[in-house]
């Protein structure tokens, strides 16, 4: 007579966790998840606060108790001084003549060729945005002698530049910037046109739209907050160059904003809590453009966050 082996029984299930743990677990995440971010924000705001703090010193004050000690006197003398002694409103004025219109060509440029290679779906467009991506990759260091010979060579009239070339003139700054930058605004557009609805420019084509209707009345609206986007990154990175001014340009007039921190440096002594005080105000336009378009520029980076 066998016996029949009683079937085992299946292994009980742990009891699901109680609301207040789950609540104290999310608490503890939400807790550390503040705290790192906080840390991280802070390693990244010390050198400007550093510099904020140092500009509202004496330099006689920092150079006898160290730039970490408690103040004994605060003033904004030093923003008067670095306004008056560098000419910054000179260069204020150079610097926009190089970034605005550079932004705006490199925007406009930028979203036609993305239009053509991601909404038209035109033939070798995967190849082109792999060459404009590609762009991106080549050192600015690398062609810096070779676009020094050219320029020199480029002529241009008098009302144009004084030098009768492209060298020392505005235009080989504008012209630079727009073929660095037009790359990356052409990557990021492209995807981010990808991401709109086809149908729309179906439905405009069966109303008798053209190619530049499609583009300018449909496609670019929608990409606004792109644009914004990418219109703060520009200008922040046209704004705050120094490289090619320096090599392109030799009239001292003409150099643009950054330049005009070196004014503040002496040939035996620099004050550096004069230069944190200039720095601070080369670096307010970069901030007041990145609040008046902060809400598209968020936007735009997460734009399609919860699309897949």
């Amino acid at each position: 007579m066998t016996v029949e082996a009683a079937p085992a029984r299946p292994a009980a299930r742990p009891a699901p966790p109680s609301p207040a743990a789950a609540r104290r677990r999310n608490r503890a995440g939400r807790i550390g998840v503040h705290a790192f971010l906080m840390a991280v924000s802070l390693a990244f705001l010390a050198p400007l606060l550093l510099a904020v703090y140092a500009s509202l010193r004496p330099y006689e004050e920092t150079s006898e108790h160290g730039y970490f000690s408690l103040p004994r006197h605060l003033s904004l003398d030093y923003y008067r001084q670095a306004f008056t002694d560098s000419g910054m409103t000179k260069y204020f004025v150079n610097t926009m003549i190089i970034a605005i219109p550079g932004v705006l060509v490199t925007l406009f440029l930028a979203s036609f060729v993305a239009f053509a290679v991601a909404r038209l779906r035109m033939r070798g467009g995967l190849v082109l945005l792999m060459l404009f991506t590609a762009g991106n990759l080549l050192p600015q260091q690398v062609i810096v002698t070779p676009l020094y010979v050219v320029f020199n060579h480029v002529p241009l009239p008098y009302w144009m530049s004084d030098s009768m070339t492209m060298f020392d003139s505005y235009w080989a700054v504008v012209v630079v910037q727009i073929g660095f930058q037009l790359g990356f605004c052409v990557f990021v557009l492209a995807g981010f046109m990808r991401t709109l609805p086809q149908e729309i420019l179906e439905a405009a084509v069966v109303d008798g739209a053209g190619v530049w209707t499609q583009y300018w009345r449909i496609t670019m609206p929608l990409c606004r907050p792109a644009l914004a986007a990418l219109g703060t990154l520009q200008f922040t990175w046209m704004y705050n160059d120094f490289l090619w001014a320096l090599v392109f340009i030799s009239d001292g007039d003409k150099l643009p904003i950054t330049s005009a921190l070196n004014n503040l440096r002496g040939q035996f002594f620099t004050d550096y809590n004069l230069l944190a005080a200039g720095s601070v105000i080369v670096a307010l336009p970069t901030l007041v453009v990145f609040l008046l378009l902060q809400r598209h520029f968020i936007a735009g980076l997460t734009l399609g966050a919860g699309k897949g």
